[in-house]
């Protein structure tokens, strides 16, 4: 019996949550497990139809046993129904996530009906979410679904009879398959084939019985996230794949997990193009959020340290944190104050909170206004900045219930705000965020926030090892660069023993800083210095960020060098490429505050013009602003000539660690020498930090190896040899699917490492090498529709360059040349030349890729693929394998000539003609004709290219359609409606 994703993942999982071994019934055993827990169903023992996304007897029980007003008058369970269906049928005009989000509410018990005495409103129960033995949990699989097309997703969990997770497994026995392809599947077809599905979802996941990952609806790919368990440091179990599936899969899919996520750890915000969002917590955040609120809870112990490695969601840990707190009954509603490092409140923190609409927020930036708050015991979500307590009065607010979630609590000035805040708020609890580790010198930050029963003196840890172990963050690399313009280190040092080092130097700061050293201030402001660094910057950003769509930031010494930096950037870009980012004082001059002060507004203004990918603005030049808080994933490089250190350093240089699409690492390229010594320019005491930052020249020095790994691929053959013949040679080499995969693996890494270092002349030696293998790569990957996402992966924009060069080595495009008929596939049957059948088979595999959603076709592949894996397990012989593959060649040119008849014959009005006499009633108009012009006619003026991939290009022609049957008044037919939406979206 052979492994298949049905047979080992699918019904692994199924057995993990329920017992249940689909397998081998006999033996299942039902899962003794304390409260809730899933049972299986098969799908065809559901009570509904193919069309139906609830199961709508599950919920009329659910509803008659957890409302008292229900039960006594049971119809009115069908007056719920009813509003569910509308919000379902509604995902089409409000899209998926304005969908999703009017459900959560239904979920959540936040909506109510006039079902009590007097028609008084009452709150409507889905779920019980305090006794969850209350609930009915069914797990099934196979589920097909009918919306615009039939869709089988794998696994689908349901929580009284409504559908709230969604997962798809994939082969655990083919390393170019991963979880990828499962997301991909839910992401880019389900949720848009059958988008109804998916408006109860609490996440989908995906797995291929390695690695399982997780996201809400219309969640990007790329920030799926896996689920962890705590302290799990089993790496044998790791290594051993189902295992520990099995494991993280009974975790998150635990019914008091899921339902928690849901109530405390799912926000719907508006992001900066003012879409509705979804977001979920990563595992991380779960984890810490709940220590945070189980600490208050208990209430033994009165505070914590937190770090989570910047970029890895420190600021939505403490929306969730802080929206549990404020939900939890135990603590009779809270007040919960958000504390933020900066002098104002324009902090990535607060812009969470408002973008994520968390209710009871109160923002103050006076002492005055937190202490009328604190005084009068205001019960809601307050943020302030941490400053504020400076001038803070001992005992404020006596109260039990407050607390404090401090964020960045690692400045030097914490001890003082640690003791005034204790004085000032006696008996309330104290957390401290960071996202840089705490060296353990710095005793008043663990006097402040530190527990001594925590382990290490923290209550959470995530460390930049866990958060590029989950893809939560990307590593670091660091370009040393101009080593003649780099800084006298003894000057420097001695001009910084005269201050005491300000972890946060604001702007006027770091001009009296270069005021107490005029001879550091004038060299690196010297004219010549900066030219010499801004060409370099120019020749470096042209070949190393700007082929990949990435965006730069250019740290300077001070305000007046940004400006310095900006006029020279201008005459190797235009003015609009670049912008100063800069606040200004009363004592400087009226023309520089003019020309290059920016307010709050305009700061906005320019960060969200810098994160739209298609904007003119590539360069944003800073010396303190935007170096904290500051959330732009398109940042991919910056470019450093400031002395920066410990945290505000760290804090700095992970601008560029965020996750954006085929981004693999952020890059700091070090004019000022902060990085010729890393360990003394990162002076924590924890080992993990050592590993931060990654060398360029350990890169290089990867390379060779890389490079012999890609080729041993292919010992024996020619690469010398052009043409057809030099191609064909390659691919022998890696004939099988095992084969193709281990190639795979080691050009990833090889591609990886020369993406990182193009341009470096390192590469000049391997260029002629890496080109042909990028070409015999790109010769042998899947059909975009058959993608193995984790090895088969779009080549990046250097290695594109590089095959698209005049000096071609494979000449690929040959394959296109052969004619395929009747003539040909006689030849080769009456000649069965091992060489010819070759060149059929590759005809073959081009034609049904080109065709590879065509299920007639899919099966002739799938015959091809049998056929082939006969042939290489020796099961049949040469000849009879040219005979099938012949008689399969014959089949296939028959299947496009009906195909191309097909296609002549269903002219978009054709095929609307066909299907209203196929569905023509007594009430249908005799004038089908006539409806079928005015149909044609209004969608051919609304519809544009691509209008099926667009959410407003699908409405449009939704609303015409309506308009077009509304005047022969079958606007209220939902199966003509449907199956004509269908055909317009084929044929037009």
């Amino acid at each position: 019996m052979t492994f298949t994703e049905l047979n080992s993942v699918e019904n692994y999982i199924i057995y993990q949550l329920s017992g249940v071994n689909l397998n081998n019934p006999d033996f299942s055993e039902p899962i003794q497990a304390f409260g809730a827990s899933w049972k299986y169903k098969s799908s065809t023992d559901l009570k509904r139809e193919i069309n139906e996304v609830l199961v709508e007897s599950e919920i009329r029980d659910a509803l008659i046993r957890l409302n008292p007003d229900i039960q006594a008058n049971r119809e009115l369970a069908d007056e719920v129904i009813y509003r569910l269906r509308a919000i379902l049928i509604s995902v089409n005009q409000v899209g998926l996530v304005r969908a999703n989000e009017e459900f959560f509410a239904w979920l959540k018990g936040d909506k109510t009906m006039p079902f009590g005495e007097n028609n008084r409103h009452v709150p409507v129960k889905l779920i019980d979410f305090h006794d969850l033995s209350n609930n009915s949990y069914i797990i099934t699989n196979q589920f097909r679904i009918h919306h615009r097309e039939t869709k089988i997703p794998d696994i689908v969990l349901l929580i009284n009879g409504i559908p709230v997770v969604v997962g798809e497994v994939k082969t655990p026995i083919r390393p170019s398959v991963s979880w990828l392809d499962g997301a991909h599947e839910i992401h880019d077809i389900y949720e848009n084939s059958v988008p109804q599905l998916f408006v109860p979802n609490i996440l989908s996941f995906a797995s291929e019985g390695r690695e399982l990952f997780y996201g809400a609806v219309r969640t990007p790919l790329e920030y799926w996230s896996p689920w962890r368990l705590e302290d799990n440091e089993d790496l044998m179990i790791k290594q051993l794949g189902l295992g520990e599936i099995s494991k993280e899969a009974s975790d998150l899919l635990h019914p008091k997990r899921l339902l928690d996520i849901m109530q405390n750890f799912s926000l719907f915000a508006s992001n900066k193009k003012k879409r509705r969002i979804k977001i979920i917590c990563r595992y991380q955040q779960y984890e810490g959020a709940n220590k945070i609120v189980k600490r208050v809870v208990e209430g033994r112990i009165k505070k914590g340290l937190i770090w989570h490695f910047q970029g890895s969601g420190k600021s939505l840990l403490m929306v969730y944190a802080a929206q549990k707190l404020r939900r939890a009954t135990e603590l009779k509603s809270p007040t919960v104050l958000v504390l933020v490092d900066r002098t104002d409140l324009d902090t990535q923190i607060t812009g969470t909170f408002n973008a994520a609409d968390i209710p009871n927020i109160e923002t103050t930036d006076s002492i005055s206004e937190l202490q009328t708050l604190l005084t009068r015991d205001t019960r809601k979500i307050i943020i302030s900045t941490i400053f504020k307590f400076k001038d803070a009065k001992p005992n404020m607010n006596t109260n039990e219930n407050i607390i404090v979630l401090v964020d960045e609590a690692h400045r030097t000035q914490e001890g003082d705000l640690g003791r005034q805040m204790r004085a000032a708020l006696p008996n309330a609890f104290l957390f401290g965020m960071t996202g840089t580790p705490v060296n353990k010198i710095e005793r008043n930050t663990f006097w402040a926030f530190g527990a001594e029963e925590d382990q290490g003196g923290y209550l959470s840890r995530y460390t930049f090892q866990d958060s590029l172990r989950d893809e939560a963050t990307l590593p670091l690399h660091f370009e040393p660069r101009l080593v003649d313009v780099h800084v006298d280190k003894e000057t420097i040092d001695k001009a910084f023993e005269e201050f005491k080092e300000n972890a946060a130097l604001s702007d006027e700061e770091a001009d009296a800083l270069n005021k107490k050293s005029a001879k550091m201030a004038a060299f690196l402001k010297a004219p010549e210095r900066v030219a010499k660094i801004v060409n370099d910057i120019a020749t470096h950003f042209r070949e190393k960020v700007a082929p990949h769509g990435f965006k730069a930031m250019i740290v300077t010494p001070d305000r007046y060098a940004c400006a310095q930096y900006k006029e020279e950037l201008d005459k190797h870009f235009s003015e609009n490429a670049s912008k100063v980012v800069i606040s200004t004082s009363a004592n400087d001059p009226l023309d520089f505050k003019q020309k290059w002060g920016v307010d709050k507004s305009q700061q906005e203004k320019i960060t969200d013009e810098f994160n739209d990918a298609n904007s003119e603005l590539k360069f944003l030049i800073v010396t303190a602003k935007l170096l904290t808080g500051f959330d732009a994933p398109i940042l991919q490089t910056m470019y450093l000539d400031k002395s920066l250190k410990d945290h505000t350093l760290m804090q700095a240089i992970c601008r560029t660690n965020r996750i954006y699409p085929n981004k693999h690492f952020g890059r700091i390229v070090d004019y000022f020498g902060v990085f010729d010594n890393a360990a003394r320019a990162l002076e924590f005491d924890e080992e993990s930090v050592k590993n931060i930052i990654s060398n360029l020249s350990a890169l290089r020095d990867e390379l060779p190896d890389a490079m012999k790994s890609a080729l041993s691929h292919f010992e024996g053959v020619d690469r010398e040899q052009e043409g057809f013949e030099g191609l064909e040679a390659a691919q022998n080499a890696i004939n099988t699917n095992e084969k193709k995969d281990a190639f795979a693996k080691d050009f990833k890494y090889l591609s990886k490492l020369w993406e990182s270092l193009s341009p470096d002349h390192v590469l000049d030696i391997y260029n002629k090498d890496y080109k042909w293998l990028s070409q015999v790569y790109e010769s042998v990957r899947p059909a975009v529709d058959n993608i193995g996402k984790l090895l088969w992966f779009t080549l990046g924009a250097k290695t594109t360059e590089l095959i698209h060069e005049n000096i071609h080595v494979g000449e690929i495009h040959h394959l296109d040349e052969y004619v395929l008929d009747e003539n040909v596939i006689r030849e080769i049957f009456e000649n069965p030349n091992p060489e010819n059948s070759k060149k059929l088979e590759k005809i073959l595999i081009k034609r049904f890729k080109k065709r590879a959603g065509d299920p007639k076709f899919k099966k002739l592949s799938e015959r091809l693929e049998e056929l082939r894996d006969k042939a290489e397990k020796g099961l049949i012989s040469s000849i009879e394998f040219v005979k099938e593959l012949c008689k399969l060649a014959k089949e296939t040119v028959q299947a496009e000539k009906e195909l191309e008849q097909f296609i002549q014959e269903k002219t978009p009005q054709a095929a609307l003609t066909e299907l209203f006499l196929e569905l023509k009633t007594n009430q249908t108009p005799a004038v089908v004709e006539r409806i079928v012009a005015d149909i044609d006619a209004i969608v051919r003026v609304v519809r544009f290219p691509g209008w099926q991939q667009s959410v407003a290009g699908e409405r449009e022609v939704q609303k015409s359609l309506r308009k077009a049957l509304l005047k022969y008044k079958l606007h209220k037919d939902q199966v003509l409606f449907d199956r004509a939406y269908a055909y317009i979206k084929e044929y037009y």
